[in-house]
């Protein structure tokens, strides 16, 4: 079973995003804001690490620092409403493997993880 750390801090959006990978392949943990995802990395292995970028207390531009601080080379999904392409490339700079805009369906959401976590 792949395991998957999701941080956002909207709790609507948080809830759909696990219900859409909650499946036989995936367990899910999830964070609140960037803070509690970095104390959940600290303890847990993750196959992919999936963060949105506005939270509060730690952006998840930050967890994404402090991930590639830590030496760890997990896959990182940044969600974003900020799409413009100079967002996109800080996000990408700071470690992360690939960004999603949003909004997304839950479906596009479900093929891209299938995907990454298929290439590992």
């Amino acid at each position: 079973m792949k395991r998957i750390l999701l941080a956002e801090d909207e709790e609507i959006l948080r809830m759909l995003i696990v219900d859409t990978l909650d499946s036989e392949e995936y367990e899910v943990d999830e964070a609140a804001d960037g803070q509690e995802a970095i104390q959940y990395f600290l303890n847990n292995e993750y196959d992919l690490v999936i963060l949105d970028y506005m939270m509060p207390t730690v952006t998840g531009l930050e967890v994404i620092e402090k991930i590639r601080e830590l030496g760890s080379d997990v896959k990182i999904l940044m969600l974003s409403a900020k799409s413009q392409q100079f967002e996109q490339e800080r996000v990408m700079e700071a470690g992360a493997n690939f960004f999603m805009a949003k909004p997304f369906s839950p479906l596009q959401l479900f093929e891209k993880v299938e995907e990454i976590l298929d290439e590992a």
